[in-house]
Order: C-alpha cells, then structure tokens, then sequence
C-alpha cells in the first residue's frame, strides 16, 4: 500500500536523522583508529588516515561554499550570515550545517498539517544537495579508508578489533550513500517513478558487488607494493580525469570550480561507475568496466608473479574467488536492473534551468535544485522522447 503523505515526510526525516549519525559514527571510527595507530607506534599508517579525512573534508567544503554562493545569488534564497557560513566552512563544519539545515527544514515539513509547496520544495532542494555531498565524501573518504584499512590487515596478518569496526562503518556508510545518492536522483524525474523495494535491493547489491573487488584489488596491490599504489593511483587518475574532460561536464557553476568536480569524479571512476554526460551511456559504461576489469587483471597478474606472498597468504586463496564470483554476480544484477528496472522518462527543455523554477499557490518561486536535475537526466536517459509528461508543472516533486 502507498505510504501516505505525512509518514513519507517522517519516513525522510528519519533517513536524513539516521545519515547523519552514519556520517558522524563513521568519524569517530576513523579518528579512533588513528589514535590506536600512533598509541602503538604506528604513525605512518596514522598519518594516511589522518590525510585521507583531511583531503576529503576540504573537498567536501569547497562543493559545499560554492554552491551556497551560487543559490545565494537569487533574490528569493535565503539569506544567512555570510561570514559565519564562511567561518563554519574554514572550520569544516560546512556539511554538518547542511545536514543540520536539512533536518530543520524536514521538521518544519513534518510539523504543518498541510505543508506548502515552497517549504516542501525547498526541503527536497537541501537533501538533494546533502545526497550529492554524501556520495562526494563516500569516495573521496570511506572507500579510500577503506583500502586503506584491508592493505593494513592483509600486509600485518592481523586485525584489530577497531580495524573492525572501521570496516564495519565503512561498509555501512558506502551502501548508505548508494541508496541516498539513487533515491535522490529518483526524486529529479518528472514522473516520479516509485522507488521499490527490490529495484532498491538491486541496484545497491551491484553497486556494492562490482565495488568489492576494486577494494579489495587495490588493497591486496598497496598491501604487496606501498611505495607503487600512489603512482599507480596517480596515472590512472590522470587517464580518468582527461575522459571526463572529453565529455564536455558543466555542473559547477564556473570554470575553476568545475575541475574540482572533474578531479573527483576521475576519484569515483578510479572504483566505481559514475555518468557525467548525456546521451545514451552504455557505451561509455562499457568501455570503463573493461578498463577497470583490464586493470585488475593486470594487478591479479602482478601478484601470481610474485614469489614472496603476504603473511595472510592462505586468507588470499579464499578472498580472489569470492572477489570473481561477487564481480560476476554483480554483474549480472547490473544487467538485470537496466534491463527491467531502470526507469525512462521524458525531460523538458526547461525543466533544469536555473536555480529557483516555477511559481507556488502562494505567488513565491520554487526552488529547483538544477544541479542534481542535470544528473538525473544524464542517469536516466533512455526514454527522453518516449514518453509526456503527466504534469508539466512538476520541479522535484512539487506541482
């Protein structure tokens, strides 16, 4: 049965309640991690992890300020203090403010008997921006760590019970931001395509699927060659980041900006699959799985060669046969979801410009959040000219 309208507010406000605690344990996780490596002597790997936070959080508060800046300029946007914004940010507190200002304006949602249509609006405009961040900071952050944390464990032969629960919020926090990320794109279409349970379940099993092996591929490369995985790393990050130049992205809103996007979306496609541009994708989806597969065939290669294995050799021998059989299974599911369950739609010329779209009952502008629209139509392309839109006044869910 439908949900009804109130309980899917409550239903979001306790999905961004929970987000955020996520993103927060996973912090804690990580710093006491690092604690326990410079307690026993450990200060490299401390000082990786302590690196991998630092990257991430600056990254995280330049998407953050510059696309303030930008929805600022509207005349109808809010306006908060500019120099404590900008001092939150220098203090890296600017996305702990969006999930704050996010949950504040779900509440105040929640709380009206008949919500208006400027306040739901604006409401899916903060949590779209806080999906985008969320998934920034899953690639740039979790999955690097980790890495990071299996090379550890695999080059050691042991693991601690903290390098557990790094691994455990990790995992936690990737397949959180997979179906936050996917959810919030779903909410761009202007049908509005229900997100059920199983297309759920698919697409954030071969998400993870395919994700499992890259980790663990990288990991046991680190864990054989340390003083080679960062020029590894940097060279395919050089051959990501020019394909996605050649694709032509415009997401940011100026030049500088944008290559600060283009820089982590060469990141993500360092492990995963992410569309930047529009049109038909399969080609492009293609030929990055046979990259990144071919790549990892090479690594797989590199370590038969190798007469002198890790301390956890035997552990080896299950984890490169379950790491082929979880990619092909993904696979698989990858194919299934695009062929059965991927949603088509069409899009209207203008259904993405600007920041701030069409007029509400009560005369005020909705808010339009234009950047993750564009994903939206580059993540579901397929059915552009097959179908009419139900309602044509439709901006990220509100009529």
């Amino acid at each position: 049965m439908p949900w009804s309208p109130r309980a899917a507010l409550f239903w979001d406000l306790v999905l961004g309640v929970l987000g955020t605690l996520a993103f927060l344990i996973d912090l804690g996780a990580d710093l006491w991690a690092a604690s326990q490596y410079v307690l026993s002597g450990r200060y490299l790997w401390a000082a990786l992890v302590l690196a991998l936070l630092g990257l991430a959080s600056v990254a995280l508060q330049l998407f953050s300020w510059v696309w303030l800046r930008a929805d600022l300029s509207s005349p109808h946007a809010p306006k908060p203090p500019g120099h404590c914004l900008a001092l939150l940010h220098v203090l890296q507190l600017g996305y702990l403010y969006r999930c704050v200002q996010g949950l504040r304006q779900g509440l105040l949602v929640w709380r009206q008997e008949v919500p208006s249509q400027f306040d739901l609006a604006y409401a899916d405009f903060l949590s779209l921006d806080i999906s985008m961040l969320r998934l920034f900071e899953t690639f740039l952050e979790m999955t690097p760590q980790l890495t990071l944390v299996l090379a550890i464990m695999l080059q050691s032969g042991s693991a601690e019970y903290y390098q557990w629960v790094s691994i455990c919020t990790s995992f936690v926090g990737i397949s959180w931001a997979l179906l936050d990320y996917h959810r919030a794109l779903r909410t761009c279409l202007p049908s509005k395509p229900l997100l059920g349970l199983g297309a759920s379940a698919i697409y954030f099993l071969w998400n993870l699927l395919l994700l499992w092996p890259r980790v663990l591929v990288v990991a046991l490369f680190s864990a054989l060659f340390p003083r080679y995985v960062a020029l590894h790393f940097l060279g395919l990050w050089l051959v990501l980041l020019f394909w996605v130049w050649l694709q032509g992205t415009d997401f940011m809103p100026d030049p500088c900006s944008e290559w600060l996007y283009r820089a982590t979306v060469a990141t993500i496609l360092y492990f995963s699959w992410f569309n930047v541009a529009e049109g038909r994708t399969q080609g492009r989806a293609t030929i990055h799985l046979a990259f990144l597969l071919n790549d990892s065939l090479l690594l797989v290669v590199t370590w038969v060669t190798q007469s002198t294995w890790l301390p956890s050799g035997c552990l080896l021998q299950r984890l490169l046969p379950a790491a082929g059989a979880c990619f092909l299974l993904g696979l698989a599911l990858r194919l299934v979801y695009y062929r059965w369950l991927h949603p088509s739609c069409r899009w209207e010329p203008d259904q993405v410009d600007g920041t701030w779209g069409l007029c509400s009952l009560e005369g005020r502008q909705l808010p339009q959040n234009r950047r993750m629209a564009h994903l939206a139509k580059n993540f579901f392309p397929k059915g552009r000219d097959e179908a009419a839109l139900p309602w044509k006044g439709e901006v990220n869910g509100v009529l």
